[in-house]
């Protein structure tokens, strides 16, 4: 190994491998979507039994899958945080501890308010704790090969959907709903594995001590340029007095000894503000509120949330009212699923591939997804639901593998965590009031092909935000290219001068 040169920075976090121990994070990835989020969108098994057990309304029911998809968005800036501050393997193993916990109550629930409590907010819990940091890692871990390494880890919420939908019909039919609670339970204990997996490229707690002496790293980035001046100054005050400058030292010292108190009393309380205001960023990047693309971005991810688990949620019920048999019923869950997948990995590749911008890709897909869905009420007979089926899940994959990846170009990779857990807790109102605003309109209309349009249009409303979106990354690079050509500009005139 060569020997570091003198004066050269220190990288404060390892370069992402883009292979070797990466491809172990993916895995653990990947089993984290389909514990997580291929449970939610297999719950429509569950929906029919319970909506029939407790003869409740539509609107009740769909309360469940809400409450949990909700409070995945809103403690995911927790689990960006907790993973910061602890590690993300102790976060992840928890989570997974708190959704066994969770579903398994869930199976001696007397009541639909019992369900809300257990199955909606203590396992929704635990999917924050164990998705949000899995994912952030697997973004340290992967840079060049970044859009598939998150098409792949996704196609897990596919496949595990594929497997589980049929699955689950089947435990309810040998042990009811609340058996197959139990085993879902202990399934779900599969998280902790998953999270026993992730190693840290680098502690994040180590960047705390020596962010200090590097001028390029993330929090020093992000300080204001006037505190950025006085670490500078500070620094280098500091490196000429260890040098034996003495001239320097004795003119920056006052003589007066209480002088002397009570300077190093103020330089010791900016010392303090400063690293407070690191620690700040590296649990909790609160700066982001003022980046005006991600707020943007945010907005997208409202409708957009309004429009993603409704459909999953009310297929299987949709099917039934139209007189398809159960496991006809739930093999549509299935195909929808291995459609996701390819579409997932297909269009992964072709983000990878770079040929259009990723939010134009990502544009496009959300509108065609919008349009399959306004068009769902149009399908009765079990041919014509399997033809939406395959084509909602092929749109839905596109919709997916890149939208993480956006969020990404959007922020940086530095700030994903941080970015992904605002992001989630912003769309958080989205995936709440998603399942039952579509409720209310089957219960008003007794008709579950309402809640799809409903889906459609809020889904055709959030890529008005990636246009947006769009627009201001045309305009910036404009302006960089604009602030660029001058610059050029002169070096050539004075080079010509020359």
């Amino acid at each position: 190994m060569d020997a570091p040169v003198k004066g050269q920075k220190r990288r404060v976090t390892s370069a992402p491998p883009d292979g070797g121990y990466a491809w172990f994070i993916l895995i653990s990835c990947f089993f984290v979507f389909g514990l997580t989020f291929g449970v939610i969108k297999s719950f429509g098994v569950f929906y029919v039994e319970i909506h029939r057990y407790f003869e409740t309304t539509a609107t009740e029911t769909s309360w469940i899958t809400s409450i949990a998809v909700a409070t995945i968005h809103v403690v995911a800036p927790i689990a960006s945080a907790l993973s910061a501050c602890y590690s993300h393997r102790s976060v992840v193993f928890t989570g997974g501890l708190m959704c066994s916990l969770g579903v398994v109550f869930g199976a001696f629930a007397r009541d639909l308010t019992e369900l809300y409590l257990t199955v909606g907010v203590l396992n929704g819990f635990g999917y924050a704790l164990t998705w949000t940091p899995t994912v952030t890692m697997l973004g340290l871990y992967f840079e060049k090969r970044r859009p598939v390494a998150n098409a792949v880890a996704s196609s897990g919420e596919c496949i595990l959907t594929f497997i589980l939908t049929p699955l689950f019909q089947l435990l309810i039919d040998s042990f009811s709903w609340r058996g197959a609670l139990l085993i879902l339970g202990g399934l779900q204990l599969n998280l902790c594995v998953c999270g026993m997996l992730l190693r840290p490229l680098k502690d994040a707690r180590d960047c705390v001590s020596e962010v200090k002496a590097e001028e390029g790293d993330l929090s020093m980035e992000l300080l204001p340029k006037e505190d950025l001046d006085q670490v500078k100054q500070s620094c280098q005050a500091g490196l000429k007095i260890s040098e034996g400058d003495d001239q320097l030292a004795t003119r920056s010292c006052p003589e007066n000894p209480e002088e002397k108190h009570d300077l190093t009393k103020d330089s010791k309380s900016r010392t303090n503000r400063t690293e407070l205001k690191n620690k700040i960023l590296i649990y909790v990047d609160y700066t982001l509120i003022t980046n005006a693309r991600f707020m943007v971005y945010s907005m997208f991810g409202v409708f957009a949330a309004l429009g993603f688990f409704a459909p999953g949620l009310f297929l299987v019920p949709y099917a039934r009212s139209q007189g398809i048999e159960e496991y006809q019923a739930a093999a549509l869950m299935s195909i929808s699923a291995a459609f996701d997948l390819f579409g997932r990995l297909f269009f992964g590749w072709v983000a990878n591939m770079r040929l259009v911008q990723t939010v134009q890709q990502l544009t496009a897909s959300v509108i065609l997804l919008g349009t399959v869905l306004l068009l769902c009420p149009l399908a009765t007979s079990f041919s014509e639901l399997a033809a939406f089926s395959a084509a909602y899940g092929l749109v839905y994959g596109a919709t997916v593998a890149v939208h993480i990846t956006v969020l990404a170009e959007v922020v940086g990779i530095q700030q994903l965590g941080s970015a992904l857990g605002f992001f989630m807790l912003i769309r958080s109102s989205g995936g709440l009031l998603g399942p039952p605003i579509a409720g209310f309109f089957i219960d008003k209309m007794s008709d579950y092909g309402t809640g799809f349009l409903m889906a459609g249009v809020a889904l055709i409303v959030s890529a008005l935000f990636l246009l947006i979106l769009h627009q201001m990354n045309r305009k910036e690079a404009r302006y960089a290219h604009g602030q660029k050509g001058p610059s050029l500009r002169a070096a050539g005139k004075k080079e010509n001068e020359t």
